[in-house]
C-alpha cells in the first residue's frame, strides 16, 4: 500500500515521527507521501523526506492560508511564489499540493475570501506547469469552482494532471474531473456511516462510481482516523484499512486492490 497524503510534519507527530514511520513500513506500507500546507510546513516536509528513502514530499499553499501566504514564509526576502518554486525543485518533491478551494466554515478557520483562494490556486497551477509536476487538490464544497478553474487552465495541466485529495463532491463533479484525467483519493472517512455535513452523496457511492484505475489511497493523518480507531490519532499504517474498505466496496480481493492502487500512484507521481 501507499499513503499518498499525510501530515507527518504536523505537531501531532513531533514526539514519535520515527516510530510512526517504522510502524507503517512494518505493517506493509511501501511508500508515504507527506504534504505541506504552507511554505513553513512544506519546508519541513522536504526536510523530513530526506530521512527515509521511501518518504516523499508534496509542497504547496492550502486554501486556508491563501490570505496570508507571505506571513508563513521562511525567507522574507523572497516572494512566496519564489520560495515555493525553489522548494518544489527538490528531487523528493513529487507534486504541488495541497492546493485548491475550500468553502466550508470550520470552527478554527472561517472561509478565506474565495477570490484570494482562486488567485493562489491558479498561481500554483502555473508553478506546477513550469516544473512539470502533478497537482494534489483540496476541494471542500467548492467543486464547481475548482472544475471551472481547471478547465480555464487546461493548457497548463500535464498528461497525468494530478489527483483530488480526500474526495467528496457530486456525481457531476466526479464525472468531470475523471474526464480531465484526474485520480481520486479516498481516506479513513470512507469507513464512516452516513453522509458528511454539507454533502449530498455518500463517499461509498462515489468510490463505487470511480474506476479502479483512477483510485489512490491515503490517510490525511493525523486526521480522519478510520473505524475502528476513530477518535484517536490517525497514522499512515491505517492506509491499509482504507484499502480494505475500498476492496470491500469494489467486491475485489484486497491484494488486487493493493496492486492496482500502488501502480496508479507510481504512474501519477513517477515513483
Amino acid at each position: 500500500m501507499i499513503d499518498v497524503h499525510c501530515h507527518l510534519n504536523f505537531h501531532a507527530f513531533e514526539k514519535d515521527f520515527d516510530e510512526v514511520i517504522k510502524r507503517a513500513f512494518n505493517a506493509g506500507v511501501e511508500k508515504i507521501i507527506n504534504v505541506g500546507t504552507s511554505i513553513e510546513s512544506s519546508l519541513k516536509t522536504v526536510e523530513l523526506s530526506q530521512k527515509y528513502e521511501n518518504l516523499y514530499a508534496i509542497v504547496g499553499i492550502h486554501p486556508h492560508h491563501a490570505d496570508l501566504p507571505a506571513g508563513r514564509q521562511v525567507n522574507p526576502q523572497m516572494r512566496w511564489e519564489e520560495e515555493l518554486f525553489k522548494l518544489a525543485k527538490h528531487p523528493k518533491v513529487v507534486a504541488i499540493g495541497e492546493i485548491g478551494l475550500d468553502y466550508f466554515s470550520y470552527k478554527s478557520n472561517g472561509i478565506v475570501d474565495p477570490n484570494l483562494q482562486k488567485k493562489v490556486f491558479e498561481t500554483q497551477i502555473q508553478i506546477a506547469h513550469e516544473l512539470n509536476l502533478p497537482l494534489q487538490i483540496h476541494n471542500r464544497q467548492a467543486g464547481e469552482d475548482v472544475v471551472e478553474i481547471l478547465k480555464k487552465n487546461k493548457h497548463l495541466l500535464i498528461n497525468s494532471p494530478g489527483m483530488f485529495h480526500c474526495f467528496s463532491s457530486t456525481r457531476k463533479v466526479l464525472s468531470q474531473i475523471l474526464e480531465m484525467g484526474f485520480y481520486i483519493g479516498f481516506d479513513g472517512n470512507l469507513t464512516y456511516k452516513g453522509i458528511a455535513k454539507g454533502e449530498t452523496v455518500s463517499l461509498k457511492e462515489l468510490c463505487g462510481l470511480t474506476p479502479l484505475e483512477r483510485i489512490v489511497t491515503e490517510t490525511d493523518a493525523p486526521f480522519l482516523t478510520p473505524e475502528p480507531h476513530r477518535g484517536s490519532r490517525n497514522e499512515p499504517s491505517y492506509v491499509i484499512i482504507v484499502g480494505e474498505e475500498i476492496a470491500k466496496i469494489k467486491a475485489i480481493p484486497f491484494e488486487k486492490l493493493k496492486e492496482i492502487t500502488t501502480q496508479n500512484t507510481e504512474i501519477l507521481f513517477k515513483l
